[in-house]
């Protein structure tokens, strides 16, 4: 949540790094509202920026390739793939930070996201949250500031209790960085989604920036709950039992893109990202629904606040008190938040989550009576306490199907 911001990691004992990534100008990460976005763009064109087929494949080793079809959507940007990935991708010069929806491009590093680079994502930047200033005014309805709820650690092992949750990794111009996300179910491949629901601001700057890159996600991270003391000799399986699973193309709203800001509440009401993911290393041949065994479905027709009874917020917060390696969840009754009477009011819940929370997906009771993601961490306030997160509607749905559509029978 924007203040939960998007977390600048400091690798223990070393400088802190502020010349990685934000992603090559694909689909949104919605800086972290400086609300309290946790961190930690869409398209008229679903296919625009180039065909499905250029996410990685599978060679006979079980080792990904790149694909000719990524290096020409690469050479179009003026990119040389072998600069890129000698450290050509450190270069945020604005004038080369792609930024529009269809510009989306994320080759894979193999070995970046070793388990220091991970830890190295946990400590966050001093954000910015919500305040009154950002509240107050000519708005619609919002509902008086819930009391705190105390975030309770998930019960280990993650997979067994939250299978769907785990980990987005990025580079920023102003660091490495980190949100939590969802696996979500993809309707044109039922049982065998690569889909993955976090906020807009862990995938794109918004109005100030392009595409971060780098963009991953670690599914059931630090499966066991290890202490961060635990995790300094730990190994990628203990660090990442399901792999690491990078991002071949992120799609967030046009509004978070034009709109969105590190600070402050600009942007947060369409402040969503669907990211379609490819396995590092080979998978055999499973997708990332049938390697963690799950994935929910999003509800676009979820009830009014009155209507709903609770809803459950997971995500890995790393401001302070937390350290970004466990994985904790808030269970509340929502309530309104509306930032502009011209914006879609959001949900808020009290939750003392902070920072890396930013994108976890927010679980209740859908529709058709069955849990199912009804949003997701955007912001919060400066000082932590409650959490809101946008309704998702027509242009959260667009963006679900847009990518959905891109892959189908892939």
């Amino acid at each position: 949540m924007r203040s939960i911001r998007p977390l600048f990691a400091a690798r223990r004992g070393k400088s802190t790094r502020r010349g990685p990534s934000p992603v090559l100008a694909a689909v949104g990460l919605a800086t972290a509202l400086a609300l309290t976005a946790t961190a930690c763009e869409s398209g008229d064109d679903a296919n625009a920026g180039g065909e499905a087929s250029a996410s990685a494949t599978t060679g006979g080793d079980d080792k990904i390739q790149i694909p000719e079809g990524l290096q020409d959507r690469l050479k179009e940007h003026g990119i040389d793939l072998d600069q890129w990935k000698g450290g050509a991708w450190k270069n945020w010069d604005r004038d080369d930070w792609l930024r529009e929806a269809g510009d989306f491009v994320n080759p894979i590093i193999e070995d970046l996201w070793d388990p220091d680079r991970m830890r190295e994502a946990e400590d966050p930047d001093q954000g910015k949250g919500v305040d009154d200033s950002d509240l107050a005014g000519d708005q619609g309805v919002t509902d008086p500031e819930p009391a705190p709820v105390e975030a309770q650690a998930v019960q280990a092992a993650y997979h067994d209790n939250a299978p769907e949750a785990g980990k987005v990794f990025f580079d920023s111009p102003q660091g490495t960085m980190v949100c939590s996300a969802t696996v979500v179910e993809d309707p044109a491949n039922p049982g065998k989604s690569n889909l993955v629901w976090t906020a807009g601001h862990c995938v794109h700057a918004g109005k100030s920036g392009g595409w971060y890159r780098n963009i991953a996600f670690v599914p059931s991270y630090n499966n066991d709950a290890k202490s961060a003391a635990e995790l300094t000799n730990a190994t990628q399986e203990e660090v990442a039992p399901y792999g690491v699973w990078w991002g071949d193309w992120a799609q967030t709203s046009d509004q978070w893109i034009e709109q969105g800001g590190a600070t402050g509440g600009q942007g947060a009401s369409y402040d969503f990202a669907v990211i379609h993911v490819t396995p590092e290393e080979g998978s055999g041949g499973k997708s990332l629904e049938e390697t963690v065994g799950s994935a929910l479905p999003v509800d676009f027709d979820a009830p009014a606040v009155s209507e709903v009874g609770s809803i459950t917020a997971t995500g890995y917060p790393a401001a302070k008190p937390f350290d970004g390696e466990t994985m904790y969840q808030c269970k509340d009754e929502p309530g309104r938040l509306s930032l502009a009477k011209s914006e879609p009011t959001m949900y808020r819940i009290g939750c003392t989550m902070t920072g890396g929370s930013s994108g976890g997906g927010w679980v209740a009771t859908g529709s058709d009576g069955k849990p199912a993601l009804v949003s997701n961490t955007s912001i919060g306030p400066i000082t932590a306490g409650w959490l809101a997160g946008p309704h998702l509607g027509e242009e959260a749905k667009g963006i679900y199907d847009a990518v959905s559509e891109k892959f189908a029978g892939q």
